[in-house]
């Protein structure tokens, strides 16, 4: 039984380009590779907002109402919603003068279990450095 671990890792704010919504399109659908992969083989996700990467974190975004697309809070509350780990960066989110309850914590539905976790950025980096795969958004 062979388990692959990705990290998905955001350093972009969530502006100007769709590089993080990429990121987090990306980590969400790595989920669905289970068909493609040998019986007992699986794909171990995690997604992490570092730097400015934290600002795709914050709550009740108007992307719906403004700009008639999903905001980037509610694709985190998917990725939540899916069993997806989901860190944002201690010392990054005291950087910007965020707080916790600025930030997507969880899914905001029953089925929700997980929550975000906001870690010191040595527990994001130890996290890395088991993985199989890095991608950088």
């Amino acid at each position: 039984m062979a388990i692959t671990k990705l990290a998905f890792l955001v350093d972009k704010p969530p502006y100007k380009t769709e590089t993080s919504r990429l990121a987090l399109t990306h980590a969400l659908s790595s989920q669905s590779v289970e068909i493609y992969l040998k019986d007992g083989d699986n794909v171990e996700p995690f997604l992490a907002f570092i730097g400015d990467g934290v600002l795709n974190c914050i709550k009740n975004q108007k992307a719906l109402t403004i700009y008639d697309v999903t905001s980037l809070d509610m694709h985190i509350r998917n990725a939540l919603l899916f069993g997806l780990n989901v860190y944002v960066c201690k010392e990054d989110i005291r950087k910007f003068g965020l707080t916790e309850d600025m930030i997507v914590m969880d899914a905001d539905h029953p089925d929700g279990e997980l929550k975000t976790q906001i870690v010191p950025y040595a527990e994001i980096e130890q996290a890395i450095e088991s993985c199989d795969h890095i991608l950088f958004f």
